[in-house]
């Protein structure tokens, strides 16, 4: 089954999110290796080109490294994932109040919102 992607942002970009918060959840530990440009294609359904391109801004990140012609791994610093999940939760709720305050919602409004779907569940 293809990934589902949103139209606000690039592909490649989406393709780097969703490996990088595999890695932050646990789903590829550190020194396992990821699955292939190939794999990934076709599970996303997407062009193998594309996926290169998010995987190397992950290696930029210095999230994966590559290891000649084997393949690419995660990291073994622990301590550059979670100092790069902890960007990235930031960079999440930045992007909520933003989008919040973009239609009147309050910080307020916003934790009653958050606490009631929290309670929801």
């Amino acid at each position: 089954m293809a990934w589902k992607f949103n139209e606000r942002e690039a592909v490649f970009a989406q393709i780097a999110n969703r490996l990088r918060w595999d890695i932050f959840s646990g789903k590829y530990l550190p020194d396992e290796q990821i699955p292939s440009v190939r794999q990934i294609a076709s599970e996303a359904s997407v062009n193998p080109n594309t996926v290169q391109r998010a995987l190397y801004h992950l290696e930029e990140e210095g999230l994966l490294y590559t290891k000649g012609t084997v393949g690419r791994f995660v990291t073994s610093d622990t301590e550059l994932i979670t100092a790069s999940k902890e960007r990235s939760q930031k960079q999440l709720v930045k992007q909520l109040l933003y989008e919040a305050e973009s239609v009147g919602i309050t910080v307020e409004e916003l934790i009653k919102y958050i606490n009631e779907e929290d309670k929801a569940r």
